[in-house]
């Protein structure tokens, strides 16, 4: 299960971080504006959100969620593929928001998957999935330009990754276990829609993810404009990628060590504001310090965000559903950020305004997480799981 936890994880951001280190090539090809160049991570986020919502809806319809997960990573694979056919701007922006929704769909079924087999180990095998998930990004990021420059062709760097996403799929097939009888599931959507909790989690993942919708698609380029080369920003966006996967294997297992995770979740959240103001205001002061710090405080909410949902409800059904309404609205809201940074950029003649924004949004999250409080986990969503959380004390001791 653990091979397919990593293989899976790394095959899920390549598609969207090997676009901005190619950007000038991509304008070069396709005379797409700084909006329209947004749009690749914009409506792959609005993708991966769309489709999170229909995650619980397929995991009751296809008892066999294996069939799920190894569909979509052969779709990624044959749309990754498609990227490397056309030069054409809408094509591109098409296809690449098609990978987003077989992204959408592993995303939406996996974390059920991982609860309902790793039981107490849930926290480390969320933060593996979580790491590599970013760890895939670092590599997208980093192979892509040097793909490009190597064999000439920019659409190469865009569609490397194919071949790699068919890999996981086969050791999907075979590896990942079959699902074993359990408990069904209580909670729908429209339970979820009347639980403030449920809506708290969806805004604050969103406002997490629109700051990493918002450094894939403009950190590159933001650098690229001082005049960087297409290798060296592609290499800044791994270093912050890495540090991001780092972080998201680290920091939930710090945070295993009590049910409380507010405390990690305000320090990675604390990193990006620091990060965001250093990138708006001191940009060439060791921009690799800068990307270490927003990567580990990106990597580190990630995660621990997904380890929230999942704390909530002992039972994986109703813990996915938690975590894929999240992720639904979440990935809403966070693909408008990287428009909306560049429709402050083409304003204000740069991104630092943007930059802020998210610093801005980072302090408001901050706020939202204090009420995440183990011990009104039932209450806020008005589901008996006192039980779990008496387990796992018991377990702690």
């Amino acid at each position: 299960m653990y091979l397919a936890v990593v293989l899976i994880g790394l095959n899920l951001r390549p598609f969207l971080t090997g676009v901005a280190p190619l950007a000038s090539d991509i304008h070069a090809a396709t005379g797409l504006s700084d909006q329209g160049m947004s749009l690749f991570a914009s409506l792959s986020m609005a993708a991966m959100g769309l489709c999170a919502f229909v995650g619980p809806a397929i995991q009751r319809k296809i008892a066999e969620d294996r069939w799920v997960i190894v569909g979509a990573l052969t779709a990624l694979g044959l749309f990754s593929g498609w990227r490397m056919l056309t030069d054409s701007g809408s094509v591109l922006i098409a296809t690449t928001t098609l990978c987003a929704l077989s992204v959408a769909l592993i995303q939406a079924v996996f974390p059920r998957r991982i609860k309902a087999h790793f039981l107490d180990r849930t926290p480390f095998a969320m933060g593996l999935f979580s790491a590599c998930l970013m760890g895939g990004g670092a590599i997208g990021a980093q192979l892509s330009p040097l793909i490009a420059e190597v064999s000439g062709n920019w659409r190469l760097g865009l569609g490397w990754m194919a071949p790699f996403a068919a890999l996981a799929a086969a050791v999907s097939f075979f590896h990942l276990p079959s699902n074993s009888a359990g408990p069904s599931g209580t909670l729908g959507l429209r339970d979820l829609m009347s639980r403030p909790r449920a809506w708290l989690l969806m805004v604050g993942f969103g406002i997490v993810n629109g700051s990493y919708a918002s450094i894939v698609a403009w950190l590159a380029p933001y650098y690229q404009r001082m005049g960087w080369t297409s290798t060296d920003s592609g290499s800044l966006l791994a270093v912050l990628a890495t540090s991001q996967a780092i972080a998201a294997l680290a920091l939930p297992a710090l945070a295993s060590r009590g049910l409380d995770r507010r405390p990690w979740i305000l320090l990675s959240l604390g990193l990006q504001l620091v990060g965001f103001c250093g990138l708006a205001f001191v940009p060439e002061f060791h921009p690799a310090l800068w990307a270490v710090v927003i990567g580990i405080g990106m990597g580190g909410a990630f995660s621990l965000f997904m380890v929230v949902a999942l704390d909530h409800l002992e039972n994986p059904i109703d813990a996915g559903a938690l975590s894929a309404f999240m992720q639904g609205g979440g990935f809403l809201i966070a693909g408008s950020f990287p428009w909306i940074v560049a429709a402050l950029g083409e304003r204000a003649g740069g991104l630092s305004s943007g930059w802020l924004v998210h610093a801005g949004a980072m302090g408001l999250v901050a706020v939202l997480a204090c009420r995440f409080r183990p011990q009104d986990y039932a209450r806020a969503l008005g589901i008996r799981c006192d039980r779990g959380l008496r387990t796992s004390s018991a377990a702690r001791r």
